[in-house]
């Protein structure tokens, strides 16, 4: 008896077991597959973004981010997202040039997703659970949030999105330090 009762009030601290983002495989801007499995062996950063928010300057230094670690086993995975106050109304191709034209992106971007909500995309009901992800619950607060994974897919951290990509906070874990 006192072994359940110990059971249920430990219930929180119950361990999950890591899953791994290479299982997933989503659409690009383009309307091609892109799959996880892919990036096995390399550090992955995702990102929600938007196009019409305070925070949209942030695609410039992910750009230089990227630039900077792309030959170092790393990769920025950026998924257009429509659920803070409408701020990526676009369509692919909107979105596509706007990255283009305005901050040189290079880095693979994926098809509009939601990040949270009843229509929560899979990737990203696997970034904020602590049952799929086996780290932590994290909720997407707004756009720009950045979830970090390891050459195995699995989530370490999940940085702020007011945290800007060049922080050292991120460019010491990519570096391994």
């Amino acid at each position: 008896m006192l072994q359940s009762i110990f059971s249920f009030l430990n219930k929180d601290t119950k361990s999950y077991p890591k899953g791994s983002i290479h299982s997933f495989m989503v659409k690009n801007l383009q309307g091609n597959d892109f799959d996880f499995s892919s990036l096995k062996g390399k550090k992955i950063l995702v990102v929600n973004t938007a196009s019409k928010c305070g925070l949209t300057p942030q695609y410039e230094k992910l750009q230089k981010v990227y630039e900077k670690y792309k030959n170092q086993n790393f990769e920025i995975i950026g998924f257009p997202a429509n659920n803070f106050l409408w701020q990526e109304p676009g369509n692919a191709s909107d979105i596509e040039n706007f990255c283009s034209i305005n901050y040189g992106v290079t880095f693979p971007m994926m098809e509009k997703i939601s990040v949270k909500g009843k229509n929560i995309h899979p990737i990203y009901e696997f970034l904020t659970k602590k049952s799929k992800n086996g780290l932590k619950d994290a909720a997407v607060k707004w756009n720009f949030q950045k979830f970090l994974l390891n050459e195995n897919g699995e989530l370490e951290k999940v940085i702020s999105p007011k945290t800007q990509p060049d922080d050292r906070s991120i460019t010491a874990w990519i570096e391994g330090k």
